[in-house]
């Protein structure tokens, strides 16, 4: 119930300028989105990488109208993908990609031209483009997308969401040789017909999806934060013979870091999902969606400073 509600106001103005103007709404924005500029970006991947992460950055809009938006938000990818080159810290860093904010919802071949020139960028950058997911509506045309993309710039990521009923047999599609599949829980308001409602069913999906892509020949990219899907992935991956180099685990800038240094230090290639820019509300409602004590975290936040 509380996740449909906090949905239900990510898509509303009125919550979102409530949240904007609430005093330490900032102090919490802090935590799980990076800055709102290109610097911010830099210094966040900086820090990550001496400490042994990985890092996809994440520039954030999607809520792409015009043609002029898709263009501004390519170029700020190519902008980024060039800073990252020139500070050395490619190939740790990579960038993830909402098609909507390259203009999917309202023309896809747009979008699929400004995705390959971020691709090009990446290419020259020596790094990787994953092409994140977004609600059911879109997933045929991202993964139409990414095939596309594939032909020249065959590292291209995908990620699947574990809470749409497709999704198993999405996995046994993408599990080939050279195939980087994200593989999270999913954060989108869906309807019953396309998606798993209680958690433990989304759960019990992962847990399928999961075994398909670590038996599979490609390279599976486990997105959670939860300790049992932490641990089966461990187990799996020993099960499966795979080292650090054969998959990753994936976690949210700011959402247990102490747990990501744990992996890191147990030989785990960990990589942190970075979040920056000025469109941080819905990102910061779906974080919150996800785990109920962020919720807790934030409603400290906006009623005191402690």
């Amino acid at each position: 119930m509380l996740r449909t509600v906090i949905l239900a106001a990510a898509r509303s103005s009125r919550v979102e300028r409530l949240v904007e103007t609430a005093p330490y709404t900032r102090d919490v924005v802090r935590r799980f989105v990076a800055g709102t500029g290109t610097a911010d970006a830099l210094r966040a991947t900086r820090e990550l990488v001496a400490e042994g992460l990985r890092v996809t950055l994440d520039h954030l809009g999607e809520d792409t109208v015009t043609p002029e938006q898709a263009d501004a938000t390519r170029e700020e990818y190519l902008a980024v993908l060039g800073a990252l080159r020139a500070a050395g810290l490619t190939p740790a860093a990579e960038v993830s990609v909402k098609l909507s904010a390259l203009g999917q919802r309202f023309d896809e071949q747009l979008a699929y031209d400004n995705a390959r020139a971020i691709c090009v960028a990446a290419d020259a950058a020596g790094t990787t483009v994953t092409l994140d997911m977004e609600d059911h509506t879109t997933t045929d045309s991202t993964l139409d997308i990414l095939t596309k993309l594939r032909e020249d710039h065959p590292a291209t990521g995908a990620v699947l969401q574990a809470y749409l009923r497709r999704t198993e047999a999405d996995c046994r599609d993408l599990a080939t040789a050279g195939s980087r599949v994200r593989l999270c829980k999913g954060a989108y308001r869906e309807p019953e017909s396309v998606a798993y409602q209680s958690a433990r069913d989304v759960d019990r999906s992962y847990v399928r999806c999961l075994n398909v892509l670590m038996a599979g020949a490609g390279y599976p990219m486990l997105a959670t934060h939860d300790p049992r899907l932490i641990t089966i992935g461990e187990d799996r991956a020993r099960w499966f013979d795979r080292g650090p180099d054969g998959f990753e685990f994936q976690m949210l800038y700011g959402v247990r870091p102490q747990e990501q240094a744990r992996l890191v230090a147990a030989g785990h290639t960990v990589r942190t999902y970075v979040p920056y820019g000025d469109q941080w509300y819905g990102y910061l409602m779906r974080r919150l969606a996800e785990r109920p004590t962020n919720v807790v975290f934030f409603g400290r936040a906006l009623v005191s400073r402690g």
